[in-house]
């Protein structure tokens, strides 16, 4: 059974940096993408940026270009999502998703809570 656990949220003041964490176990990941999302109480979930973990290929959000970086330890089967730069409009609950196919998220995690202070 897939599992992933996400770490690293707090509250932050617009300009730091924070950086996610998504443990994950319960399969051998080599063919998923993985996902971070954020949903907010006026928006719907987000996608925030991805990456394929066999290649490292990665893909972001227009909002999050430049500031948030995606990337992946295969040793420790964990994904993370540095964020740097953070603006108000980045507070948000983060979510950690893997899709075997590179179609849809069939795995979630909990959600870590992002607050970004102006």
């Amino acid at each position: 059974q897939v599992q992933l656990v996400e770490s690293g949220g707090g509250l932050v003041q617009a300009g730091g940096s924070l950086r996610l964490s998504c443990a994950a176990s319960g399969r051998t990941f080599g063919t998923y993408t993985m996902g971070w999302f954020r949903r907010t109480p006026e928006t719907e979930r987000t996608i925030v940026a991805t990456i394929r973990w066999s290649s490292g290929y990665t893909s972001y959000a227009d909002s999050v270009k430049g500031r948030f970086t995606v990337s992946r330890d295969n040793t420790k089967n964990t994904v993370y999502l540095q964020m740097n730069s953070l603006k108000p409009e980045d507070t948000a609950v983060y979510y950690c998703a893997a899709s075997p196919t590179g179609g849809p998220y069939l795995y979630w995690g909990q959600g870590t809570q992002v607050t970004v202070s102006s």
